[in-house]
């Protein structure tokens, strides 16, 4: 697995504890990220950038998911779903990772984690946001 994709998967990972378990110990989360990411510190930086840019952006990233993932209210998305699109809506908006490369490590942690019909769902929503973005 390539390194960053590890990080994505760490971060998601995070994401999703945070969502179900809000008052997690933030000491908690930084022994989770050393542990998993094997104390790589450019690793596990790059995981925290993507959490705590996921948690400082939450409502518009909420917002843009809920634009386009018709007939859905985010939280009637699957956790795990919830989570990898807040996560890719955040890259494609607030970092410079291709687009192309955003959907495709969605798509993959989708499949890995997600249910049969998320790697879809994910792929649909998410490039309907990169084409905004595109359009911009």
């Amino acid at each position: 697995m390539p390194r960053r994709s590890r990080s994505r998967e760490v971060a998601l990972q995070l994401l999703y504890e945070g969502d179900l378990n809000p008052q997690r110990s933030e000491r908690v989360s930084a022994t989770f990220l050393h542990e998993r990411l094997h104390g790589d510190e450019s690793l596990i930086q790059f995981a925290r950038e993507l959490v705590e840019g996921v948690q400082l952006h939450l409502n518009e990233l909420d917002q843009l998911i809920s634009k386009y993932s018709q007939n859905w209210t985010i939280t009637r998305i699957a956790v795990t779903d919830r989570n990898v699109l807040r996560l890719g809506a955040y890259e494609l908006i607030h970092t410079d990772t291709p687009g192309p490369v955003v959907l495709d490590e969605a798509i993959e942690l989708s499949k890995r984690f997600g249910g049969k019909d998320s790697a879809g769902f994910v792929n649909g929503v998410l490039d309907q946001i990169l084409h905004r973005k595109i359009e911009d």
